[in-house]
């Protein structure tokens, strides 16, 4: 039994009620922290546009006023990430951390320093998604609520570790996939705690974050026909291509990472660099930058971009993610990785039909939207390793189901080739190097035991 209970602290049904409603505390706190946070970050969003569109009435020297906020931004998200080290990245290593009994639970000044650095860091245009943080806000609000509720030390570990789902599903409006990323990809477990627990906080969690952001899915997408028999083996070859990239891009991520772990320019200094350079990519195209939401949208909504708009805008963003996640300001992965997934899936449809010609378009379809769609899953998977949290979550995000079978196919062949090339997910390399930092001596079992 996790965390070192020697009896189970549920045998009880006391024990189970007052659980669950610390659970159900914790849920509320979720929706309203993670709503707030949301909409900070749109507020953010908006407030970054209008400073760019006065930026360039200045002419050519207006270029300083990106560069130079971005990075101010990036400075004071890593300072944030220095008074609290367990804010910095991503957060759901650290919530599998604990799980795994590699971690303590962290202190409360993890949630202002998350919540804050965060806004600053991603609302800036930081390439890095507000999932991460949400799912660490989470899981941050339900330890501290299991203090309040005098909760075991195995109680209140247990529901950081599960709670953080209820983030994720706040961020993209998703409770089913937030439910299922608790399940496959922090837990790996079916047990009924773990499902009651995930039950609980993420309906309530999604439902109060309803107060102060829209529901609904978050991207918007035109009806999509259904391909054929026939036209499913180009999205199986879209998945066994789709793994390589998704290694690379993890390599390069960790390889970024290792690389400034060893320079001696101080971590504010090399955050503020890279801030200016996300600056003047800022400057000179917003769609290269920020978390990509808007950039995914213009897609699936099916506008047409040029064949070497989209290379150049895959090019930047594979580079800009790995590079502004090397700041250690708090922000997370997924956003940027979907957004890299649907330009990969128009890439590999425009160059097929480009080669192929007519015969290639009566195949694939004249748009590029069914595989950019299904991007987003396979691109997912091969980087997270977690399949059908990646299915659920773009279902719930785009409000289509007309193409789970080609989401399945091109899943299966990313995770096929994933497994054969041997690299560990994402985060249980995120989760080894923050521990080897830390200088923790427990046992790491993440990329050694996974069995994705």
């Amino acid at each position: 039994m996790k965390f070192g209970a020697r009896t189970d602290p549920f045998g009880s049904r006391r024990t189970m009620i007052v659980f669950t409603l610390a659970a159900g505390v914790a849920a509320v706190g979720i929706g309203l922290v993670g709503g707030a946070f949301r909409w900070c970050l749109e507020r953010a969003g908006e407030l970054r546009g209008e400073l760019l569109v006065w930026a360039h009435t200045l002419g050519p020297a207006g270029a300083i006023v990106p560069v130079s906020f971005v990075a101010a931004c990036a400075l004071i998200g890593r300072i944030f990430a220095r008074i609290t080290p367990r804010a910095s990245g991503s957060g759901i290593q650290d919530v599998e951390a604990v799980w795994h009994e590699e971690e303590e639970l962290p202190g409360p000044a993890v949630l202002p320093a998350r919540f804050l650095g965060g806004v600053i860091a991603i609302g800036s245009g930081m390439v890095m998604g507000r999932e991460g943080p949400t799912v660490h806000l989470g899981a941050t609000i339900g330890a501290d609520i299991g203090r309040w509720f005098r909760l075991s030390d195995y109680e209140r570990k247990l529901l950081y570790t599960t709670v953080g789902g209820a983030g994720l599903a706040v961020a993209f409006n998703a409770p089913i996939g937030g439910a299922l990323f608790t399940i496959e990809e922090v837990t790996r477990s079916f047990r009924v705690r773990v499902v009651l627990i995930t039950l609980v906080t993420t309906s309530v969690a999604v439902g109060v974050s309803r107060y102060l952001v829209p529901g609904g899915a978050i991207f918007t997408v035109p009806p999509i026909a259904t391909p054929g028999f026939v036209g499913l083996w180009p999205y199986l070859l879209f998945g066994l291509l789709t793994a390589p990239l998704g290694v690379a891009y993890n390599a390069l991520t960790m390889g970024l990472l290792r690389h400034t772990d060893r320079m001696h320019v101080r971590a504010t200094i090399r955050a503020t660099l890279i801030g200016a350079i996300i600056g003047a990519v800022l400057w000179f195209d917003p769609l290269m930058v920020g978390g990509g939401e808007s950039l995914t949208q213009l897609q699936l909504a099916g506008h047409p971009f040029a064949l070497l708009t989209l290379l150049a805008l895959l090019a930047v963003r594979f580079l800009l993610g790995p590079l502004s996640y090397a700041t250690g300001a708090p922000g997370g992965l997924f956003a940027p990785l979907l957004a890299i997934g649907a330009l990969w899936g128009a890439v590999f449809h425009d160059v097929l039909v480009a080669i192929g010609g007519p015969a290639a378009a009566a195949l694939l379809g004249a748009s590029p939207v069914p595989f950019a769609l299904v991007g987003m899953v396979a691109f997912f998977t091969a980087t997270v390793r977690a399949p059908l949290t990646g299915i659920v979550l773009i279902v719930e995000m785009t409000a289509t189901t007309t193409l789970i079978t080609e989401m399945f196919i091109a899943t299966a062949g990313a995770l096929f080739v994933a497994a054969l090339l041997n690299a560990p997910p994402i985060y249980d390399s995120l989760r080894d190097r923050m521990l080897a930092r830390r200088g923790s001596h427990g046992p790491v079992v993440g990329a050694k035991q996974s069995s994705r």
